[in-house]
């Protein structure tokens, strides 16, 4: 499956890049976003791209191959972003990226991310970390799962999902999304199961981003964005769930009464009709700009 980039025309729009002029895409993925920047760069240009999928490194290296040295593919966390960019000696900045979702390779991958297929419960980006959703659902308390599955999945049944979870895991080690999945349709009420989002989507999102620290490295990383942009370099940043776009929001509006920036997105941009037909996944992106003074 191709991966279709969301939200790319507005993307161009709001980050505005003009030849010769450096970005960063914090979320390289598959190379998608940074071939339409890189277009709009030449001749010279450059995007570093930053991901912590080397598979995705690996995808985009080719994608972008005939971009040669003005696309900087790094295999690391976002959240080291101002390491990276000192590394790579790269700037000025003038613009910076963070799509947030998850690509349709990895959506195919074998590691667990979707409850479609019977997969292990793997669900790290890379596989220098030694957590794995199997880990947390079969060593973790029942309080704690409980926990992550309320802050980070908005799971409304996470009392009674961490409940069934413990006590099947008693008599058989869950090793599988078809067994995981199983157990949430055990615990759920019937009468919820049948709404627009499947019944373990809150629950997968949640391990997820228990098993790669999303949460955290945003939080960690968008401080890093603001100090590394050149004064009017501009910051895009897609989310697809409210937990993020919620962090993403409220620190925008802080750095806005601090006069570091100016917000360009008073409500958050969304997919067109046409897009929408083309590429369900957009149906969630949410695209918060600013400027920097």
């Amino acid at each position: 499956m191709i991966h279709k980039p969301v939200l790319v025309k507005e993307v161009l729009e709001y980050l505005s890049p003009k030849p010769n002029e450096n970005f960063i895409d914090c979320t390289v993925g598959e190379g998608g976003h940074a071939e339409v920047i890189l277009e709009k760069t030449g001749l010279n240009g450059k995007v570093l791209g930053i991901d912590l999928d080397q598979n995705q490194i690996n995808n985009c290296k080719l994608n972008l191959a005939k971009f040669k040295e003005r696309a900087i593919l790094v295999n690391d966390s976002y959240g080291n972003l101002k390491d990276i960019v000192e590394k790579n000696s790269f700037e000025p900045v003038n613009g910076i990226l963070l799509d947030l979702g998850m690509s349709s390779a990895q959506l195919e991958s074998t590691r667990g991310f979707s409850f479609q297929k019977d997969q292990p419960l793997d669900m790290r980006y890379n596989n220098i970390s030694d957590l794995t959703a199997e880990i947390i659902i079969n060593d973790w308390q029942e309080e704690q799962i409980k926990k992550i599955l309320e802050e980070y999945g908005e799971e409304r049944f996470a009392k009674q999902v961490a409940k069934k979870i413990t006590e099947e895991r008693k008599s058989k080690r869950i090793e599988s999304t078809f067994q995981l999945t199983d157990i949430i349709k055990k615990a759920i009420p019937a009468k919820f199961q049948n709404n627009r989002i499947h019944c373990a989507t809150r629950t997968f999102q949640a391990l997820r981003i228990a098993v790669n620290g999303e949460l955290n490295n945003l939080e960690k990383v968008l401080p890093k964005i603001v100090s590394i942009l050149e004064p009017q370099g501009r910051l895009a940043i897609i989310s697809f769930h409210s937990l993020e776009d919620r962090l993403v929001k409220n620190f925008l509006k802080n750095k806005e009464k601090e006069r570091n920036i100016k917000i360009l997105t008073k409500s958050p941009i969304t997919a067109d009709f046409e897009e929408l037909r083309k590429n369900s996944r957009s149906r969630s992106a949410k695209l918060r700009a600013a400027i920097k003074n």
